[in-house]
């Protein structure tokens, strides 16, 4: 396995990927068990991961990955990343979630682990419409 080369692989899948190449590309990026893990979901296996997937292209527009920095060592990696979209359902505002992977490739070089980092409440939650009020009135208490 070459980590360089499944990183790089990885990285063009997350910025150029659309309901069409998640289709044509997951079963060769990811292990057939992998584990996926963020703020809101925690799977294994290639169906329910491209359900995450389908369900972002589903609620989200236009929403696009921008890797911003990656660094690896063995077979492991860690990406920062930026998360562009627009709300269907809120607003027709851009939005912009930043946040980090830790990645685990297996020996044939798919991702086996994928752990999503990142804060639901100051990158999505104080973004939406009454949500995002009690949310800033509650880190304004807190912070106090």
């Amino acid at each position: 396995m070459n980590a360089e080369r499944s990183l790089a692989r990885l990285v063009r899948f997350y910025e150029g990927l659309t309901p069409a190449t998640l289709a044509q590309q997951l079963a060769g990026i990811y292990a057939a068990d992998a584990y996926f893990k963020d703020p809101f979901n925690e799977v294994r296996g290639l169906a329910p991961i491209a359900a995450i997937f389908t369900h972002m292209f589903d609620q989200l527009e236009a929403p696009r990955f921008v890797v911003t920095g990656h660094v690896s060592q063995g077979a492991q990696a860690f990406l920062t990343w930026e998360f562009q979209f627009k709300l269907k359902r809120f607003s027709t505002a851009p939005q912009c979630i930043r946040g980090a992977t830790h990645i685990v490739f297996d020996v044939e070089g798919k991702v086996s682990r994928h752990r999503d980092y990142w804060d639901a409440a100051e990158e999505l939650y104080e973004k939406l419409p009454l949500v995002g009020t009690l949310m800033r009135w509650l880190k304004r208490l807190v912070s106090r």
